[in-house]
């Protein structure tokens, strides 16, 4: 949507995007209504070139969301710093992607059911011993008197950035510029 302005940070592996997407644990769904941003972290999973995430079935971001269904959708991760003996050239091993697109509810409970089983997985694995059942999605009430909906952000393009992390330049407590000046 936007081109990345230095190229070089440009990561355009579609397979490193995915495994990135797959393993972020907090994405940020960036909203827009009346001229007012609106940004929150939220838990979510990447599948079928989609952002699931799930939520109250009402409050300011279900209103945000029927007022204006396009959003994006920031995951980024830090590695750590990278040292440099030149203070512009101290540096932060990252990666990063935005996701540009269009929120749906999602009302198939068998999507909805997924998506869910699919989170699970991600933030829990391992910990239930039987699948998700679909009448949980159906039935469940928050404490504060909500039902929970589900919902996608239908990618209409992605674009992601990265510094790699170099082992030999990492900073650490008690590294100096002038061990690396030689």
């Amino acid at each position: 949507m936007f081109p990345i302005r230095l190229q070089k940070r440009a990561c355009t592996d579609a397979g490193k995007i995915e495994r990135f997407l797959g393993q972020a644990r907090t994405g940020f769904l960036g909203l827009a209504s009346d001229n007012v941003p609106y940004v929150v972290p939220l838990n979510f999973v990447w599948k079928d070139n989609a952002i699931y995430f799930h939520g109250a079935s009402e409050g300011r971001k279900i209103e945000m969301i029927a007022e204006n269904p396009a959003a994006c959708f920031t995951v980024s991760e830090e590695y750590g710093t990278i040292a440099d003996p030149t203070p512009a050239h101290v540096d932060t091993a990252y990666m990063s992607a935005i996701i540009y697109g269009t929120i749906e509810k999602v009302v198939d409970w068998e999507e909805a059911t997924a998506a869910m089983q699919v989170m699970l997985d991600k933030y829990v694995p391992g910990y239930f011993d039987r699948p998700l059942a679909r009448t949980h999605l159906e039935r469940y009430v928050s404490s504060m008197g909500s039902k929970t909906s589900v919902f996608k952000l239908v990618s209409s393009s992605i674009s992601a950035k990265e510094s790699e992390v170099n082992p030999a330049k990492m900073y650490f407590e008690g590294r100096k510029s002038h061990e690396d000046r030689h």
